[in-house]
Order: C-alpha cells, then structure tokens, then sequence
C-alpha cells in the first residue's frame, strides 16, 4: 500500500510517501480501501513532538481518520460490511495510507445524501463540535463567542450555536476568514489580530458573553475569561495559537463562571460514537456542513501540515490517495 511516515519527530517535511506491505484485518478488524482521509491540528503536533500532542513512537504513519469502502474483513466479522461505504476511526495512527485497519466497533455508515469527503471531514470536528454544544447546553437568545470560527471545528459551532437560538460573534485572523463565518450564520465577526480586539467585541455585545468556545488557547484565553457575564460557561477545546491558555482560577470564581475542558466530552465510547453519529445525521438533514478548505493528494502531506501550521486554510484540510 501507499503511505505517508515520519521517521522521527520534526517540521513537515519529516513526512514522505512510502511504499508498505498491505495490511491484514485481525478479529474484530475490518479493512478500508481510503478515498479520503482526514487531517487534523494534532497531527501536526504529533509530527512535531510537541509536548501538548498525544505520545506517539517514531517511525509513524500519522492519521486517525479515514474515509472510504471496505474491501476485506477479519476472521468473525460480518462478510456483509464488504462494500460498505464507512468514515472511521484508526486507533490514533495509520490513517496516511491507501488502506487502513479499523475496529467494526468504530465504524460510522456514511448516510446515503452525503459525499465521502463531506463525511470524513465531519468525522472528528463534527464529533467534538456536537459534543462541545452539547456540553455547553446554549439557550435561544444566548450570545456566544468561537473562536477559530472557520476551521473545522468553529465552523461547525458556529452552525451548531446558530440553530440553537444563540447570538453568535465569531472571532478569526483574517478578512476572508471572517466573511466566511457570516455565510455560517455568525452575527458579529472581530479579527483577533487587531490590537483592540477585546475592545470591539466588549462594545458589540456590553453585557458579556454567555459561553465562549475557545480553540485557541495561549494569551487569548485570559483575555476571552473577562469578556465572560458572571455565571457564564468557557468552554476550552484547542491549543491552535502555541499552547493551552491558563484559566486563573480567582478570576472563574468570582465570576461564578463554569469552565468546560475538552475531558469533559466523550467520557466513553459509546459518547463519543454517538456524536459522531449525530453530527452525520445533522448534516445529511441539512443543519450543518462542513468546511473543506483545500485538498492535497496523500504523498502531499508535509504541504498540507505546513498549509495548517501556517494558519491561512479556511476549514478541513483533507488527503485524497
């Protein structure tokens, strides 16, 4: 098979195409014949070695995501799942190759009105972001701030929080990526780049935020936590400007604001399978969509982790082998 590995940690060209034996399912397995695989911000940290990044042992085919047919079963599986058109999860690694190893109990059909690309892309930000609203239990006539708001996951909230009656004011780094929130549905747009920031988006909504969804973290978030209405609800699921931002507990209290980390969403499986599922049907009935950005083919992955790092995508970043 096709692949794509990192012989050890490092920038983005550590990545190359590699050519591996085909891999066979064991019980429980299932193989994928992938047309699409996903990307996501971990994987860069990954690759990286960053300290914030889940352990992984070099040499890796990075990839915990993948969509596409499958195309040979694992003793005690269900011939019947040959053919069938899934988006899955890989186990963490593995998912940067032309066929992918994946656990029956990981497999989501993908719902007939929905293209392969649409659904692999919804695999991980659609899970988080249905898990995050859910979390967050916003009421109609809430305002709520995202931060990231066109990447993959603050888009999808951005939706999420729309559909549920709420005042959204959307927070990226450029022009473009803020007009593209407003397609989503997003109220107020303020670019966190500009020097008063925090000032335009006290003047846009005076009386603080109900909830903010901060994916960005590092010297954003102790700015956002003053922005937040006493008894209010922070909701912290990224690392995207470096590092995770520090929540000064004094500050929390006394504002009586709830604080929601990312371990707050999915604590078991079967959760965390459920928003997947979830965020499937909510897009197959229309409620969401996701935002593809670019599209790279698979021996491109160290273009495509270097187009992330870089922060000017809009949206999913995908790989087509």
């Amino acid at each position: 098979m096709r692949a794509v590995i990192a012989d050890h940690p490092g920038a983005p060209d550590v990545l190359h195409p590699i050519v591996l034996p085909d891999p066979e399912p064991g019980p429980g397995q299932v193989r994928v014949a992938v047309e699409v695989v996903a990307t996501t911000f971990i994987d860069t940290l990954i690759r990286a070695g960053s300290p914030v990044a889940p352990p992984a042992t070099f040499p890796v085919v990075p990839g915990n995501g993948v969509g596409g047919s499958i195309d040979l079963v694992g003793p005690g599986v269900d011939p019947a799942w040959i053919g069938a058109r899934v988006v899955t999860a890989t186990g963490g690694t593995g998912g940067y190759a032309s066929l992918a190893l994946a656990r029956t109990a990981d497999l989501h059909r993908v719902p007939e009105p929905l293209g392969l690309p649409d659904a692999t892309a919804l695999l991980a930000d659609g899970r988080t972001a249905v898990g995050l609203h859910h979390a967050a239990g916003i009421r109609p006539g809430q305002t709520v701030v995202i931060t990231a708001a066109a990447g993959g996951v603050g888009s999808i909230l951005v939706q999420l929080a729309k559909a549920s009656g709420a005042i959204v004011s959307a927070l990226a780094g450029s022009s473009d990526k803020l007009d593209h929130a407003r397609t989503l549905g997003a109220d107020i747009t303020v670019n966190y780049r500009d020097h008063d920031w925090t000032t335009r988006l006290r003047s846009a909504v005076p009386d603080g935020m109900s909830v903010v969804f901060d994916g960005v973290g590092a010297q954003t978030t102790p700015a956002l936590l003053t922005l937040i209405r006493p008894g209010g609800r922070y909701v912290q699921h990224g690392a995207a400007g470096g590092s995770w931002g520090t929540i000064d507990p004094t500050t929390a209290a006394a504002k009586n604001i709830t604080v929601i980390p990312l371990a707050a969403i999915g604590t078991t499986p079967d959760e965390l399978f459920s928003f997947t599922e979830r965020a499937l049907d909510l897009a197959a009935q229309g409620t969401i969509r996701p935002t593809i950005g670019r599209t790279f083919p698979l021996q491109d992955a160290a273009q495509a982790h270097a187009a992330i790092g870089s922060r000017t995508i809009t949206g999913k970043t995908l790989l087509l082998p």
